[in-house]
């Protein structure tokens, strides 16, 4: 099946102007921690590729942002996270209040970390 975007830039223009402002902010927070990640879509979201695997996908919905797959951990990262969990290993920031750009830097490097992989 064919992804209905060839690029994120075309998934984050099809969204309100509001929403690309926030995309394009998660897209850079992402990109602080994963400079050379290749960017493709995948089951037709964003996704940054690390070392050919995929490392971390986002996602506009209709009243949040998703972050996949966010792995739970015993770190202590885990109670910033706590109040976007929502489904196993996905972090849903609401569109409706700030998004935590910084957060979501610091909770990428915390994926590379564990998974052993490099920037």
């Amino acid at each position: 099946m064919a992804d209905k975007f060839s690029t994120i830039d075309d998934y984050i223009a099809s969204f309100p102007e509001d929403v690309q402002v926030i995309l394009k902010k998660v897209r850079q927070s992402i990109r602080k921690v994963l400079p050379a990640a290749e960017e493709k879509i995948k089951y037709g979201m964003p996704t940054l590729m690390l070392d050919s695997r995929n490392a971390v996908y986002f996602a506009a919905w209709k009243r949040h942002i998703g972050l996949y797959p966010i792995y739970r951990s015993d770190e202590p990262i885990e109670e910033e996270l706590a109040p976007y969990r929502e489904a196993k290993d996905t972090l849903k920031f609401p569109l409706n209040k700030p998004i935590p750009y910084e957060l979501i830097e610091r909770t990428v490097a915390h994926l590379v970390k564990r998974r052993g992989g490099g920037t």
